[in-house]
């Protein structure tokens, strides 16, 4: 993507996709490591995304991508096949997209930033649009991660919740505080100009 993050023209669905894949692959690029691993993707399936989404891009991004992941734990695999089982959209962007979610749900931030996003809104977007059945049960806007984890704890007949109403628990602002801050990318690009001022 070119220009600023925060003028791109994103009403379009497939407008929307290209920016998601684009906040995906720069947050990725601003970790140390292999990009493989911090997005849960392979070699093979890393090269066919930016082949599909940024093919102009492809033999500046050909070096990067050859940083083959490591294999995922037990808790990336199992958000990853929650958010399969309830695809919306076929084929392989959001078969990249769950892999990529699960991945990144493993960091310390909320979601949206560090998926790279620019705010939570663009997470509920990017849900509802390639995996609306779990989307559409997230009734009362519970921070995503958390939504997930219960989910997951609820299939297997595990309560993880002290209270059986969340009005009444001590923990709400865990589960539905606000979400606002400054995304990850224009906090890197604030950094990156003030250390070019310095300079």
């Amino acid at each position: 993507m070119s220009g600023s993050m925060a003028d791109a023209e994103i009403a379009e669905d497939r407008a929307f996709d290209a920016h998601v894949f684009a906040c995906l692959l720069a947050v990725a690029a601003i970790e140390e490591g292999s990009p493989g691993d911090h997005l849960g993707l392979g070699y093979g399936d890393l090269t066919a995304l930016i082949e599909r989404w940024f093919p102009h891009a492809r033999s500046a991004l050909s070096a990067w991508c050859r940083r083959e992941a490591s294999q995922d734990d037990d808790e990336v695999a199992m958000v990853r096949d929650l958010l399969l089982a309830h695809r919306s959209t076929p084929g392989d962007d959001s078969r990249w997209l769950a892999a990529m979610i699960a991945r990144r749900a493993m960091e310390p931030n909320h979601l949206w930033e560090d998926l790279g996003l620019r705010d939570r809104s663009e997470l509920s977007r990017l849900l509802a649009r390639h995996f609306a059945p779990l989307a559409a049960r997230n009734t009362k806007n519970m921070r995503w991660k958390r939504f997930f984890y219960r989910t997951l704890c609820e299939a297997d007949d595990f309560v993880m919740c002290s209270t059986p109403v969340c009005s009444s628990c001590t923990d709400f602002e865990l589960c539905f505080g606000d979400e606002s801050g400054v995304s990850r990318l224009a906090q890197r690009r604030r950094e990156l100009a003030l250390t070019v001022a310095a300079a």
